[in-house]
């Protein structure tokens, strides 16, 4: 008898559309990878696990999302991937059942003046919409309330062919709401003309002293060859029109040494190439000059709102749309929901929505206005979910890297929620994180080691969180790791005083930071630490900063080079084999001519992918034959420069090649917990952990009595942080001070003092809610941080 359809029978089997629920991964090789094979959970939150450099990003952003974005690439036609970035296909043998990815990292927003947290999401694009409508006085469209539009009016003739060829007078009128003044960046610039040039000499002498003006190149042939100033004269002795020539000159087309450039007085040519970007964006000297030659003040016109007067002036109720933009977000949700306007209904909803994303999320402390390259990396990928949350995609591939960086136990548990939530959506959710927290949510959890670098990249274990426990494999061991309170704290030499701290949110802060001890700043995202710490420290405290700005290095940068180590390793070579040091240098006369010392030749294929294969004549070793034949203690510098950390520090510390100088910086290296990194590894190969270690091993070195560290733990695995605990504790002993800015709670519970900031974020917090030991925190209860850290050590 057959039965009705729906029925038990028919709906038990599965449509053979519905079978793809796993994304299957077969020998997958890409940088340490081993032959990784795994088969991961569609609609469902997998984790990925494992020491700093086990090889967890190589397989989730170097693998599946890297394939997934090639893929979707070569949908659009050859015109449009020629202006995208060309993908190769990751070293892998199978990849199936890949959906399309989005990945959220933790990549700060590019630096630029004009770009804030409003321009980043839809949030400001919807205010100006509101306004538009509502705003009172009427000033225009949307455009007329942007600060990056500029106000533009035209006027000419057209010609209209109607019959007879009729000339007709026309003008073209757009309403900007850019500031004039400022040109929408909220400051302005004064340049100090001493900084430019010494007017004591004149042009042939060397009178600039502006970076990159050398004597000889373009930018100073420019000025002694264009006839408008005397290049012999010294320059205090210019005439009034000789000296705006040569400061203050129009651009204008001329031939300078034969060939038509654009001549254009110093003080303008330097706003363009300097003033122009934002000062985080820069390179160490050129901000160096920056900060020295210009000094930056609000815009007089439009008192740094960036906004042209009509837009200032258009209001709803008493509040503009720069009003608006400076209100901490959760004060702007609360005033969008107190507007009530049938005709926008649909506008306010969906801005609602987007304000009430950030609060989620543990974002309602910033402003809209706040500029984009000011945000950490945590920030930043919180602020990038927020256009995702909403989002009408289902069945899509989310990447998250540690989203819980820069995160507070309290609001870890918000963040575990969002991520329930996308998932629950129907898509899938890779999460590479080491916080116990996070890893506690998992519906599947893949672990990667056991080692790092070249003894990693094995999956060591997949399953569920409580198979992990006890699996045995180094996550597993350690999942549970709690540490206890110290049962003596030391005794602070002295305090370092604050007095009357108020920079961002900070109300008036009076503390003391004691010296000599092991000082902890916690608090919830945006309650006022960095604001302390970094922005509140006395000028001229003997202070060495270890931040989480990243690294700039080109993939020909290195460990070695990074760190200083290749000078005495370089000079050790040089004096072993009675040659020049420089020829120990990849990236000078030693390099291998055929490619230029990369040791890869990176061919560009045009619209496909480009391609990078190893250098034939020097076989991916750098350096010309010639060079090799030069050995020190039995090695040639690439062999030197293909050992790890580790060995390295035996190679140097004795014998033959025995170098002090280099073994202290090895020293340091493995100190930091990277003795597993080779000496050559290229730093764009490297995960932000990694780089943040490199940083402070690099800095171990410098002469200064005080470390104050931004978030050390970002990046390290559970069982790491033991060892940067002990790190912390030498520093300690060997007579430092150190300050740590920082949210886990092992390193609050090791701590000899804890300074709480609260108690929430933006203008709730900006207050010290605690002051003492770790010991009295828990026994207090009286902050949020009292009251997870005393769930953490079980008191």
């Amino acid at each position: 008898m057959s039965k009705a359809p729906g029925s038990d029978e028919q709906t038990s089997v599965p449509h053979a559309a519905d079978r793809h629920d796993l994304i299957r991964v077969h020998g997958a090789r890409e940088n340490n990878l081993k032959d990784v094979s795994v088969e991961i959970p569609k609609r469902r939150l997998t984790v990925f696990t494992g020491v700093s450099g086990s090889g967890k990003s190589s397989l989730v952003f170097d693998t599946v999302a890297a394939e997934s974005k090639r893929l979707i690439n070569e949908t659009y036609s050859s015109f449009v991937q020629g202006f995208m970035p060309t993908l190769a296909r990751p070293e892998v043998d199978v990849l199936e059942g890949l959906t399309t990815a989005i990945i959220v990292d933790q990549q700060r927003f590019g630096a630029d003046p004009r770009s804030t947290v409003g321009t980043a999401t839809d949030a400001n694009a919807m205010l100006r919409i509101l306004f538009s409508r509502l705003g009172e006085p009427r000033i225009g469209p949307p455009s007329a309330y942007s600060f990056n539009v500029p106000s533009v009016r035209a006027s000419g003739a057209i010609t209209v062919e109607k019959g007879a060829k009729k000339a007709v007078k026309a003008t073209f009128e757009r309403t900007g709401g850019m500031c004039t003044r400022c040109e929408g960046r909220g400051t302005v610039s004064d340049i100090d003309l001493t900084q430019l040039y010494d007017d004591s000499k004149s042009l042939d002498e060397g009178a600039l002293t502006v970076p990159g003006y050398t004597t000889g190149g373009w930018n100073y042939r420019l000025y002694t060859e264009s006839g408008l100033v005397d290049p012999a004269k010294p320059i205090r002795s210019y005439t009034k029109k000789e000296l705006d020539a040569f400061l203050h000159h129009e651009p204008t087309r001329m031939k300078i040494a034969g060939i038509n450039m654009t001549y254009e007085g110093l003080v303008p040519r330097i706003q363009k190439s300097f003033l122009a970007k934002d000062k985080e964006g820069m390179q160490p000297h050129i901000r160096a000059f920056v900060e020295r030659a210009v000094t930056f003040t609000t815009c007089p016109e439009c008192d740094g709102t960036r906004l042209a007067e009509g837009a200032r002036a258009s209001k709803i109720g008493r509040t503009s749309i720069a009003d608006a933009c400076a209100m901490q977000i959760s004060d702007l949700a609360a005033w969008v929901r107190g507007l009530d306007e049938p005709s926008v209904a649909p506008l306010l909803t969906a801005l609602q929505l987007t304000l009430d994303s950030f609060v989620e999320i543990g974002l309602g402390y910033l402003s809209l206005d706040r500029p984009a390259g000011t945000l950490s990396g945590g920030e930043a990928q919180r602020v990038k979910m927020i256009r995702h949350l909403g989002s009408s995609l289902t069945d899509v591939t989310y990447v998250f890297d540690e989203p819980t960086v820069g995160l507070h136990p309290h609001d870890i548990r918000r963040m575990n929620d969002l991520l329930l939530q996308l998932r629950d959506k129907g898509n899938t959710v890779l999460v590479v994180e080491h916080k116990p927290e996070a890893i506690a949510i998992a519906d599947h959890v893949v672990d990667l080691g056991p080692g790092a670098g070249t003894a990693g990249g094995t999956i060591c274990f997949e399953g569920t969180v409580e198979d992990l426990r006890a699996s045995g494999t180094v996550t597993g061991r350690h999942l549970d790791d709690r540490a206890s309170l110290k049962d003596a704290v030391r005794e602070p030499a002295g305090v370092l005083e604050i007095r009357g701290a108020s920079a961002h949110n900070l109300r008036d802060v009076d503390v003391d930071v004691p010296l000599g001890v092991l000082t902890v700043v916690t608090g919830v995202a945006g309650s006022g630490k960095s604001s302390l710490v970094h922005g509140s420290l006395p000028a001229g405290a003997d202070v060495i900063s270890v931040d989480q700005s990243p690294i700039r290095g080109s993939r020909r940068s290195n460990p070695a080079t990074y760190t200083g180590l290749l000078d005495p390793i370089r000079k050790a070579f040089a004096k072993a084999n009675g040659v020049k040091p420089a020829l120990f240098s990849a990236n000078s006369e030693g390099a291998c001519p055929t490619c230029n010392g990369a040791g890869v030749l990176y061919t560009d294929l045009g619209m496909m992918a480009g391609t990078a294969s190893t250098c034939e004549d020097c076989e991916g070793k750098r350096f010309q034959a010639s060079v090799l034949e030069h050995l020190l203690g039995g090695r040639d510098i690439s062999e030197v420069l293909a050992m790890s950390v580790t060995e390295a520090e035996e190679f140097f510390g004795s014998g033959e090649a025995a170098t002090p100088a280099a073994r202290r910086i090895l020293g340091r290296l493995a100190d930091v917990g990277l003795g597993y990194l080779t000496l050559g590894q290229p730093l764009t190969t490297l995960s932000g952990g990694e780089r943040q270690r490199l940083k402070l091993a690099t800095h171990m070195g410098e002469k200064g009595g005080i470390y104050v560290l931004d978030e050390p733990t970002t990046g390290l695995h559970l069982a790491d942080v033991e060892q940067l605990l002990g790190l912390l504790d030498r520093l300690v002993d060997s007579g430092k001070s150190v300050i740590v800015v920082e949210h886990h709670q092992a390193v609050m519970a090791h701590a000899d003092w804890i300074i709480d900031l609260g108690p929430g974020a933006g203008h709730d917090g900006g207050r010290i809610v605690f002051e003492g030991t770790p010991a009295a925190l828990v026994a207090a209860r009286s902050t949020l941080t009292g009251e997870h850290l005393a769930e953490y050590v079980g008191a």
